[in-house]
């Protein structure tokens, strides 16, 4: 077996309610001033409300940063490191989707470190201290609450990323109760991006890609598999967020340590460009990208097929069962509702060319993939999802 380091969040934390109670669980890890970094559209529907509220209640100094965008930009994140440093802040909380934990990762880190940001891109290249740092997800999907990754959007729409295990949070706090009022839409598409996540990582060509890994992996598809649907057609059913939020957590614990490759590559330039949710980028491109990568990738895509489709036919052969689950796979990102092509998002015939480009520059993503990829490959790819 070869060597592998696995790492994740320190504390982890799964209740319903847990959010609501958030001073007395994080108190004394966060100190007596802390920044809380999250998004307007969470605030102007009160779901912030609870914790903010605990927080103020045990006697913490709370300053809100709510100005994180989708996708979020260097300048977002500038401006949330200078209102951390003008409170002199002690902690920070992430609450929110991946673009909050993000802002709120490398908020923590240049304000614990004051490292240069431009140094700390990259892999393991972010040296720390960081702030104290609790993430709270109110989405199932990222994962980013524990995960050493955080993502930038740098300039015309390049995704930039530090990865290092330095920005794991102390604590990760997973509260099904603030899912159930995800539109039908946004549950889809977060949920097929912790597919995406768990599928990646067990495929992951990275030299990390390790047994730990693989076995969250599957486990993160059974509940994903089981529960998605239900999840985006009874957003109440708190048995089924709580499933949903649990699978993305070990779909992110998986990638985390294990990396994903092409599928995310060519996710980026649809975001950072068109402004496409990460998840649907992620959702438009995923069935041809596992076609591209199935003559590589077979064997272990019929692994994976029944821990989603528990039904499929294993006694196929595993080129049959791979190519039986990727059209799976891709009849269920229809059938929860979610856009098929990219010229459903805006997206011309024209714009391929320099998203092929684009997708390129992910080499830290692009060198963990079964097979690999070329500009003309990825250009292809995105035709065919065109």
């Amino acid at each position: 077996m070869n060597p592998f380091t696995f790492s994740t969040t320190a504390s982890i934390r799964f209740k319903e309610g847990a959010a609501a109670n958030l001073g007395t669980e994080c108190q004394d890890t966060l100190g007596e001033r802390i920044l809380f970094v999250t998004d307007q559209g969470l605030i102007n529907i009160g779901l912030a409300q609870g914790p903010l509220e605990s927080l103020q209640q045990t006697g913490i100094n709370v300053t809100l940063f709510d100005q994180v965008e989708a996708d979020p930009s260097v300048d977002t994140l500038i401006a949330a490191v200078e209102k951390a440093r003008q409170i002199d802040a002690t902690g920070i909380v992430g609450f929110g989707g991946g673009s909050s934990m993000d802002v709120a990762k490398l908020t923590a880190l240049l304000v614990g470190s004051n490292e240069n940001l431009d140094e700390a891109w990259g892999v393991e290249n972010a040296k720390g201290p960081r702030l104290p740092l609790v993430l709270i997800p109110t989405t199932a999907g990222t994962g980013s609450e524990v995960t050493p990754i955080a993502i930038m959007t740098i300039g015309q729409g390049e995704k930039r990323g530090v990865s290092s295990a330095v920005i794991l949070p102390d604590v990760a706090i997973l509260d099904p109760l603030l899912t159930t009022s995800l539109p039908a839409s946004i549950t889809a598409a977060t949920g097929i991006d912790a597919m995406v996540h768990a599928i990646e990582g067990y495929t992951s060509r990275g030299a990390n890609n390790n047994p730990i890994s693989k076995l969250l992996a599957t486990q993160s598809l059974s509940l994903l598999g089981a529960n998605i649907e239900l999840a985006v057609t009874d957003g109440t059913n708190i048995k089924a967020r709580g499933a949903m939020l649990l699978g993305s957590m070990l779909a992110g614990m998986a990638f985390a340590n294990s990396p994903v490759a092409a599928v995310h590559a060519l996710a980026y330039p649809i975001g950072g460009t068109f402004h496409v949710p990460h998840g649907l980028s992620n959702a438009l491109v995923l069935p041809h990208v596992l076609r591209f990568n199935a003559p590589a990738a077979a064997r272990e895509y019929a692994e994976l097929a029944p821990f989603i489709f528990p039904n499929i036919d294993t006694t196929q052969s595993s080129q049959e069962v791979c190519a039986e689950f990727i059209d799976r796979m891709a009849t269920l990102s229809a059938t929860v509702g979610l856009q098929q092509k990219l010229r459903e998002v805006g997206i011309t015939t024209g714009d391929l060319p320099t998203m092929a480009s684009d997708a390129m520059k992910q080499t830290r993503l692009l060198v963990n993939n079964p097979r690999k990829v070329t500009e003309q490959d990825a250009l292809a790819i995105y035709q065919a999802a065109w």
